[in-house]
């Protein structure tokens, strides 16, 4: 079976469409503020506009979360794998980092957050 010309700029034009589909809804909006919780409260809630490191206490000892540059991480965390500090720089609308065994997490907050299966 042979394509024809008409079948070729239909694939091309359903591969574009695709593409700008991802580019348009899969990605959160900025960011303003960043929202850290301690045992499951909110323990602070801060704009992302000025650098800042902020100690958050826990069950197992102190968190450490850096702002910076629009940006929020969990630097340090006495958490034995680490997983949340690996987790990096969080940018958009919706990213979250979680240390569970020291209850302390960083959530950035916008107009608009990052699509998932949760908020579908």
């Amino acid at each position: 079976m042979m394509f024809k010309l008409g079948d070729g700029v239909v694939l091309l034009l359903g591969c574009l469409f695709t593409v700008w589909l991802a580019a348009t809804f899969w990605q959160g909006g900025a960011a303003d503020k960043a929202v850290i919780r301690s045992g499951g409260k909110i323990f602070r809630e801060v704009p992302l506009n000025r650098d800042l490191e902020i100690q958050v206490p826990g069950p197992l000892g102190t968190s450490i979360i850096e702002i910076h540059n629009q940006q929020a991480r969990i630097a340090a965390d006495p958490s034995p794998r680490q997983y949340c500090v690996r987790q990096g720089w969080l940018k958009s609308a919706g990213e979250m980092a979680i240390c569970l065994p020291n209850q302390v997490s960083v959530e950035l907050t916008g107009s608009q957050k990052k699509y998932d299966s949760l908020n579908y």
